[in-house]
């Protein structure tokens, strides 16, 4: 997580500010991060939460001011901006960061956007390499694990497709950003697409193989399934923007690939979460449940989008509306995978907790 000193005193914080109601709240809180911390990428619509501080005006009274905060994925750390001469930027680990800001409330919601889990598989790693890295087994015990029956790695698959998903949805985010580098985005999500199939191969061959599971069969394969299907939709995505040349995408577009970006997140964040379901619970049920309502905001934003797509070419290219209404049928798909992998994650829990 990256914080940024105040101007006053010094202290860490997050990049923050007021905003004219002519902006979204989103919107202001990534112009905040450029001017303040110098970085840009996909902010995420739907707020993570809020926090109350008190603020020393310049009249010298200190009056409680409500944050909402909103993540932001970020895709470029400028070497220069606004800001620069005024304050330190600096990237933390979850952890450290929440010991190093000052307000309790925003501590708490540093805390909650933190896992030891996620941070392991969501780095930039192979997916064989996650796979054999989480499947250690020591020599000396290797030969009791041969006489046991076969429980297959489960667990390992779905984090390793995870890492795919997120790789894929972080392509997404900085795809629909555009720029020069748009083909190098896309590819990225044909190779992440490629990795998640060998993985989903693996699984139903594994779940046919596979004496004991950790859950029923059919969870397994629907759990496997709605993940592939998001990293199928951000393919397909990708592809009609490289067939129809598209290089600008409007505000609706960059806002639900921006909830992509967090979805993937919390899905890679869920997964080392099942090997445990009774202790996990509770953490599950937060994530799924803003998987379900960032679902249902990303609802709003495909509406909004078509609704200012038809009004512009109602009169005049009904091809270039047909182009914006397709990437939006893709990107309304893809967000619609995450809530069924949501879904199914509610039920094994439901089932094993």
């Amino acid at each position: 997580m990256l914080l940024v000193t105040s101007r006053e005193s010094g202290r860490w914080v997050i990049p923050k500010g007021n905003f004219a109601n002519t902006v979204s709240p989103h919107s202001a809180a990534a112009q905040e991060a450029e001017e303040e911390a110098g970085v840009r990428g996909a902010v995420c619509p739907t707020p993570l939460g809020t926090y109350r501080y008190r603020k020393r005006k310049g009249s010298g009274a200190a009056l409680m001011a409500d944050v909402e905060v909103f993540p932001l994925s970020v895709s470029e750390e400028l070497s220069d901006w606004k800001e620069k001469k005024q304050r330190k930027r600096r990237w933390f680990s979850l952890s450290d960061a929440a010991n190093a800001v000052e307000e309790p409330d925003l501590r708490d919601l540093i805390r909650s956007f933190n896992s030891s889990e996620f941070n392991q598989v969501a780095r930039r790693t192979s997916v064989l390499s996650v796979v054999a890295e989480k499947s250690k087994v020591g020599p000396m015990f290797a030969w009791f694990q041969r006489l046991l029956p076969k429980t297959g790695g489960f667990f390992e698959l779905f984090e390793a497709h995870a890492v795919a998903i997120t790789g894929a949805g972080d392509a997404i985010g900085r795809l629909i950003q555009g720029g020069p580098a748009m083909h190098e985005n896309a590819r990225e999500i044909y190779e992440r697409e490629h990795d998640a199939d060998e993985i989903i191969r693996e699984v139903l061959k594994t779940v046919r193989q596979t004496f004991l599971t950790p859950f029923d069969r059919s969870s397994i394969t629907a759990l496997i399934g709605a993940m592939d299907d998001s990293i199928d939709e951000m393919q397909a995505a990708a592809s009609a923007i490289e067939l129809y040349e598209v290089t600008e995408f409007g505000q609706e577009m960059k806002d639900m690939a921006a909830i992509i970006v967090d979805s993937a997140r919390l899905v890679a964040e869920a997964m080392p979460l099942l090997r445990n379901v009774g202790d996990n619970g509770t953490r599950l049920h937060e994530l799924t449940e803003r998987l379900v309502r960032m679902e249902g905001h990303a609802d709003e934003i495909h509406s909004l989008g078509l609704k200012a797509a038809f009004q512009t070419h109602r009169d005049g290219n009904a091809i270039e509306f047909i182009v914006k209404r397709e990437l939006f049928k893709h990107l309304e798909r893809i967000v619609d995978a995450f809530e069924d992998v949501a879904n199914v994650i509610d039920s094994i829990v439901i089932e094993h907790s």
